[in-house]
C-alpha cells in the first residue's frame, strides 16, 4: 500500500493549531484595496477558524483527525460545567 500525502496546497495556506484547529487567513485581502471599506479591511486582519461543514473535507485531505471551531466551545463549555 503506498502511503498517503497530505495535500501540500492545502498546507501551505493553513495552520493547523496544537488543539486540532484549522486557522487561515481570508482570501482577497493582499491587494487592491481601493474599492474596498474599512470595515472590511480591518476584518481581513483577523485569522479565521475552519466551521465544522469544512472540517470532513479537510480530514480527508490532510489524512488526520480535526476539529471545527464549534466543537472546540462545546467541549470547552462542557469541561466548565464538569469543574463546575
Amino acid at each position: 500500500m503506498p502511503k498517503s500525502k497530505s495535500h501540500k496546497g492545502l498546507l501551505k495556506r493553513i495552520k493547523i493549531t496544537k488543539s486540532g484547529k484549522i486557522r487561515f487567513r481570508r482570501p482577497h485581502s493582499r491587494h487592491i484595496k481601493s474599492n474596498k471599506t474599512g470595515e472590511q479591511v480591518r476584518g481581513y486582519r483577523r485569522p479565521r477558524y475552519a466551521r465544522a461543514g469544512d472540517m470532513s473535507r479537510f480530514g480527508k485531505l490532510l489524512f488526520r483527525p480535526l476539529r471545527s471551531q464549534e466543537k472546540s466551545v462545546a467541549d470547552a463549555a462542557r469541561t466548565a460545567e464538569a469543574s463546575e
